[in-house]
Formats: C-alpha cells, sequence, structure tokens
C-alpha cells in the first residue's frame, strides 16, 4: 500500500490546488500534518526536513509559540477592524516596528510602510505607487512597467505583465506596454560560483536599450528581484544593481526592488538592499514579515515617493487603493512577535555566519549525476540538473518525490532544485541535506 494512502486520508476532491499538477497529486498526495523548528510531521508519521523554510516563509523555524500566543490574544481582544478612514494602534506600532529596521541607510531609509496580504498584492501596490507618483510630479506619460525575464513577481496582472515567467504569461493578457529586460542567468561564464558571479553587470544596459526603443518620458518603474528566487535562484553579477540603479536615476524611473523573498535575514542582513548596498525607490515584502504564521504583505516606500502624494486637499485619498485585510490585526500581531524573535534571537544576520558552511555543503554535490551548475549566496541554493530529452523538469521532480519519502523538503522549478532553509538551522540539517539529495541525485536516471 502506498504510505500515503492512509484509510483516515482526506478527501481531495474539492480542493482546487494552487500551482500544482492537481491530478498528479491526488493520486499519490504528500500531506504534511504538523511542524516543530526545523521540522514536518507528514500525515503518515515521518520526520522530514523543511529545507525551504515552507515557501521561503518560514524564517525562524515551525511552531514559534510566541507568535500564536500573540495572535490569540489579539484575535481575543479584537479579530478585525476595519483600515479605511480608520485606524487601530497595532497597525502602527508595528510600522514603527519595521520603519526601524527599514532597507536603506541611515538617513535614507524607506521607512513609510504601506500593509497587504500577500507579495503578489505588494507588487500590484508598488507598480501603482510608481505611476501614482510620476503623476504626482508631473510626469502623467510616465505609465510604462518594465520587468525582467525569468522574474517572479506574484500572480496579480501587475505581477505577471512585469514578470517574466512563460507558464505565468501563457494564458493570461499582460498590462499594454510593460517590456522586460534580459536575464542574467549565464552558465557558460558563471557556473558554480558562491555569490555574486563575475560576469554580466553590463547585462544592466539593457535597460538603455528600452529607454531608447519607448522613450524615458514613458517609463514609471523598472522592478526587479535583486535575487531570482521562483526562477532558480539567480544571483545578481557584481555590479549589475549598482548600474541599474544609475540608469533609473539618469532617467527619472523608479528602481523596485521585490524583496519577498530576501527580505527578513535570508542573505546575512535585514534585506538585500542592505546587503548589496544598493537602495530602490520601493522594496516590496511578504513571506518572513510573518515568519508564515498569517497571511501578510507590505510595501516600503522612500519619502521621495511617499511625500511626494501628501499634497492636494487634506481630505482627498491620497492613493487611491488598499486592502479589506491591510493592516489586519491579528497579522500585525504575528508581525511584532516575528520582530520580536528576529531581535532578540539574532536571526537577521544569522545567515552571514552560517554561509560558509552552507555554501561548502551544497558546493561539495558538485560532480554528482546530473548536476550542471550549484550557485549559493547567504542561506539559498540552486542546484540545476541537465534536463532528461523531451521532459524538462521531469528528472528534478523525480528528485523532489524522492526526498520527501527519504524525510526532505525541497522546491523545484523545472530543473533546478532550489534551498531555502529556516534561518534556525545548524551545521547538521546542512548535512543531512546533502546526504540525502546526493542518495537521490544517485538514484535519479
Amino acid at each position: 500500500m502506498n504510505v500515503h494512502n492512509k484509510p483516515n486520508a482526506p478527501v481531495l476532491d474539492s480542493y482546487w490546488m494552487p500551482f500544482t499538477a492537481n491530478r498528479q497529486f491526488k493520486a499519490a498526495p504528500r500531506l504534511l500534518s504538523a511542524a516543530e523548528g526545523m521540522y514536518y510531521t507528514s500525515s503518515d508519521g515521518r520526520t522530514v526536513l523543511d529545507g525551504t523554510a515552507g515557501l521561503w516563509c518560514v524564517n525562524a523555524g515551525h511552531g514559534r509559540r510566541q507568535i500564536a500566543s500573540a495572535v490569540e490574544r489579539q484575535l481575543t481582544q479584537m479579530d478585525f477592524a476595519p483600515s479605511f478612514q480608520m485606524g487601530h494602534p497595532i497597525a502602527f506600532d508595528f510600522a514603527e516596528r519595521l520603519a526601524e529596521i527599514a532597507p536603506g541607510p541611515e538617513g535614507a531609509k524607506l521607512d513609510r510602510v504601506f500593509y497587504t496580504g500577500s507579495g503578489s498584492e505588494s507588487v500590484d501596490t508598488a507598480l501603482k505607487m510608481a505611476i501614482a507618483y510620476q503623476r504626482a510630479i508631473g510626469q502623467g506619460t510616465r505609465t510604462r512597467l518594465i520587468g525582467r525575464e525569468r522574474g517572479y513577481h506574484g500572480v496579480g496582472f501587475g505581477g505577471i505583465s512585469v514578470g517574466g515567467i512563460l507558464n505565468n504569461r501563457r494564458v493570461f493578457p499582460q498590462l499594454a506596454g510593460s517590456d522586460h529586460l534580459r536575464h542574467t542567468h549565464d552558465l557558460s561564464k558563471n557556473a558554480y560560483v558562491k555569490g555574486q558571479p563575475e560576469h554580466g553587470a553590463d547585462l544592466a544596459d539593457d535597460l538603455e536599450r528600452l529607454v531608447a526603443l519607448h522613450g524615458a518620458e514613458t517609463i514609471a518603474a523598472c522592478i526587479v528581484e535583486p535575487v531570482a528566487g521562483s526562477t532558480g535562484v539567480l544571483i545578481p553579477p557584481k555590479g549589475y544593481l549598482e548600474k541599474l540603479r544609475a540608469i533609473c536615476d539618469k532617467h527619472g524611473i523608479l528602481l523596485i526592488f521585490d524583496e519577498v523573498i530576501t527580505g527578513f535575514g535570508r542573505l546575512g542582513a535585514a534585506f538585500a538592499t542592505d546587503y548589496f548596498g544598493v537602495t530602490p525607490d520601493l522594496v516590496t515584502t511578504a513571506k518572513g514579515l510573518t515568519n508564515g504564521a498569517i497571511p501578510m504583505g507590505a510595501v516600503f516606500a522612500s519619502r521621495k515617493v511617499h511625500d511626494a502624494l501628501m499634497h492636494g486637499p487634506e481630505n482627498a485619498i491620497e492613493l487611491f487603493h488598499g486592502y479589506t485585510y491591510s493592516g489586519h490585526p491579528a497579522a500585525c500581531a504575528a508581525g511584532i512577535a516575528t520582530l520580536d524573535i528576529y531581535r532578540d534571537e539574532g536571526l537577521l544576520t544569522r545567515a552571514a555566519d552560517l554561509q560558509d558552511d552552507w555554501h561548502a555543503a551544497m558546493h561539495s554535490l558538485k560532480g554528482l549525476p546530473h548536476v550542471i551548475d550549484i550557485r549559493t549566496i547567504g542561506l539559498i541554493a540552486g542546484i540545476e540538473l541537465a534536463s532528461r530529452d523531451g521532459a524538462p523538469g521531469a528528472r528534478a521532480y523525480d528528485v523532489f518525490v524522492d526526498c520527501f519519502e527519504k524525510g526532505l523538503l525541497i522546491r523545484v522549478t523545472g530543473d533546478i532544485i532550489a534551498f531555502s532553509p529556516p534561518l534556525i538551522a545548524e551545521k547538521k540539517h546542512f548535512e543531512d541535506i546533502v546526504s540525502i539529495l546526493g542518495d537521490a541525485l544517485k538514484r535519479a536516471s
């Protein structure tokens, strides 16, 4: 009997699962029933090491009682409050805490916080802020949005328009006028690199090409992930982000960093903005904002962007935008408790202490069957496999299933395996990841 086909297993028909081959999954489901620290427990009682922090979000590890207690207290005191023309103290308290660690250098932090419900909502919010900003400063012709090939910016129509994942774009229409920079992935020059690749800074000049094509007066913003996660851990070449910032400044284009994945300690600094020393105008976040406990996102805006909209009649809504669940009380409570844990346990910088052991562990897989590249930065890794002829993605999927059966959760995108373990990880967890994955790669056909 398949170990997942328990007699008391739930009925699977009604749930239409996201980003899942539903028929394939329901024929042999993989179900998780509990979580604590670095581990999940599967529905059949097996321990599964979490190599992905859930979906890049459980940075402080699972089962944090401090967060659960804070949420319980808030739900008991007040479960919901409207955020349109109303407020509640905990939303302002959380924003002040976030402002203290906001991306950017002292004196120029992006310390104006707009709440959303997810990373996708954060992206669409930032794109709207950019267009609203340009209009507010008298640049109303600037409505074009520039993304990048192999970028992922969520699933809203704005996000898929600037995103560069084919399957996100194949079925659904995109916003008129959006365009894309070339991606930075170059295996011929940058394979098996720890940290930032040496080659590719010149690819930022692609923005100059788009300016020449469309006219700077039409472009509102350029959005990139500092490290692209969902398309397979694509790390920016040295000098690339700095050059992109300079070109945006030259042409009056706002720069947006999508830090839904890299925010809250993933690289060894609070934000990738700080890690790379390049400050954008807007930063999108979610995931680690509440340790994945309650859905929530936030956009960090520079004062330049925020203050440009704070004009006109005082009774006028400056940004005609928001969500029912913006600043949800329980999510704010979870967020404050999460920030307390990050602070008290030093988790926002812990990846800097772990990265040497992490990089060594991941790169020890070089030379195993089918491995054609390994790239690491902070507490992230991407392991690229050669694709089977005529079946792209099939080999990595088989490795994913094999690892799960042996007690390790990995994430795959195409034939790339991505790792982003919780920031509480220890060296022994890296060793277990390498052992289980290495054996699975040797078994893979």
